[in-house]
């Protein structure tokens, strides 16, 4: 019998509404539809890990995905534990224009902000 208690499930990635409005522009620029947005992150950089992003049209059975606003985006199971909890944004400034990645995961980032240690 169910207890009644729900379990809450934390969204693994926040995606803020500047990343869905990118994300819609760059799907719509490529003209496919089926294009999600996968975000990941893998060992180097100057902070020991780094984050990347590439658009991917198919989804693997242990990718977790995230819709917002008609966007899906992709985190894989390697990747998952790493981005609990962080927000996703796209951002446009003196530095140029980029997705950028907030974690509060990480114990420190370097000045690029593209790479991070836990």
């Amino acid at each position: 019998m169910m207890s009644g208690v729900e379990e809450f499930v934390p969204e693994p990635l926040l995606v803020t509404q500047n990343a869905v409005s990118k994300v819609k522009d760059l799907i719509d620029e490529e003209g496919n539809p089926e294009l999600k947005l996968r975000v990941y992150v893998t060992g180097g950089g100057c902070s020991g890990f780094q984050y990347g992003f590439a658009f991917d049209e198919v989804s693997g059975d242990d990718d977790a995905q995230i819709e917002k606003s008609g966007v899906t985006v992709l985190v894989d199971s390697m990747s998952y534990p790493y981005l609990v909890g962080a927000t996703l944004d796209y951002q446009e400034g003196l530095q140029g224009s980029r997705f950028t990645v907030e974690n509060p995961n990480a114990s420190s980032t370097c000045g690029c902000g593209s790479s991070f240690s836990i």
